[in-house]
């Protein structure tokens, strides 16, 4: 059996009931086959969100393991290997959510946005895989993005990592809320169109709560 970690993911049991995993005890368990019904993968995670894998080959009832060698070759493994990877990808797209931001003023943006207009921020860059962003379902334009930096990348003399919002406004109010202390130009976007906020409780949440409708909207169009 093998243990496996899903990198900035935290476990959603609704989610995995939702998509067949069966209790068992303290947990909970999904099988399905794969290579052409040749074998069969066991997915089990515990109630604390540690998974572990096994492949069975169905004709020998031995545990297969030749997809977790990383110089073996074949038409067969590499279709091991590659149905294994896709179910585990669905499991930890569908069955855990996104534990990548820290701070808790980011985590109940992240609630807000969910609850208001059920977004998930989309995480769109594997080198960068600590930003991200929301976008309208129906125009599919980015309405708030969300982004871990180093402070001295907003001009302030610090070197700490901080997690931050960019949200839209209209060019006219630009300068009305850039005179707002803790209100920056917007970090990597359009300085005319967004600006920045570091999520850590030096804005209310209820005024970025309301920024956070307004840049949804302006989204609109």
């Amino acid at each position: 059996m093998t243990k496996i970690e899903f990198k900035n993911r935290k476990l959603n049991i609704k989610k995995l009931l939702s998509f067949g995993f069966i209790e068992q005890e303290d947990s909970f368990v999904y099988t399905c086959d794969i290579a052409d019904g040749c074998m069969t993968l066991t997915v089990i995670v515990s109630s604390a969100g540690t998974i572990h894998t096994k492949i069975i080959d169905k004709d020998s009832g031995d545990e297969y393991i030749l997809h977790l060698v990383s110089d073996a070759q074949g038409q067969f493994v590499g279709k091991v290997k590659t149905e294994y990877e896709t179910v585990l990808e669905e499991i930890s797209q569908k069955c855990f959510d996104s534990d990548v931001f820290k701070n808790e003023q980011t985590k109940r943006m992240i609630e807000f946005v969910r609850s208001t207009y059920g977004d998930e921020l989309e995480f769109l860059w594997k080198k960068f895989d600590d930003n991200a962003v929301w976008r309208r379902k129906d125009s599919k334009k980015w309405y708030g993005v969300v982004l871990t930096v180093c402070k001295n990348k907003l001009g302030i003399n610090s070197d700490e990592v901080v997690e931050i919002i960019d949200l839209r406004i209209k060019p006219e109010h630009m300068e009305e809320i850039l005179s707002n202390e803790n209100y920056y130009p917007g970090w990597h976007m359009n300085k005319k169109h967004w600006f920045t906020v570091i999520l850590d409780d030096s804005v209310a949440d209820e005024e970025l709560f309301n920024h956070i409708k307004t840049s949804y909207e302006i989204a609109n169009k």
